[in-house]
């Protein structure tokens, strides 16, 4: 992932501290660049969203990145529903239980800044 996001003049800047360097963000807490996510990153977001990750935040969080790295665009959340609920049953691979791991957004939106993925198409 060596692509970097441009900033528009127009906004403000938003930095996230992590292990004492500021990550550039936009308003929301989508990492501005790429190259700058590290799990110290997804751990200091998840603190200041009130969000303490477990190994399924983790799970979700490599798929979502996995997932861009070979397709290059974000996984749309019918992918997602379809992989978690093979690999952790359809009571909990579902969309209603990914919105409650997830629950600023779903993990389109959520899981989508704590993976250091860009904004979606769509979203303002």
């Amino acid at each position: 992932m060596s692509e970097s996001t441009q900033t528009n003049p127009t906004d403000h800047l938003y930095f996230l501290l992590v292990n004492g360097k500021e990550i550039q963000t936009d308003s929301e807490g989508y990492i501005r660049n790429l190259d700058e996510w590290s799990e110290d990153y997804a751990i200091a977001l998840a603190k200041k969203e009130g969000l303490e990750l477990t190994d399924e935040h983790w799970e979700v969080i490599k798929f979502l990145r996995d997932w861009y790295e070979e397709h290059d665009v974000q996984a749309q959340v019918r992918f997602m529903i379809r992989h978690f609920s093979k690999v952790w049953s359809k009571e909990k691979g579902n969309n209603h239980y990914l919105h409650l791991i997830f629950p600023k957004g779903g993990p389109q939106k959520q899981g989508n800044r704590l993976a250091g993925l860009l904004r979606t198409k769509g979203e303002h």
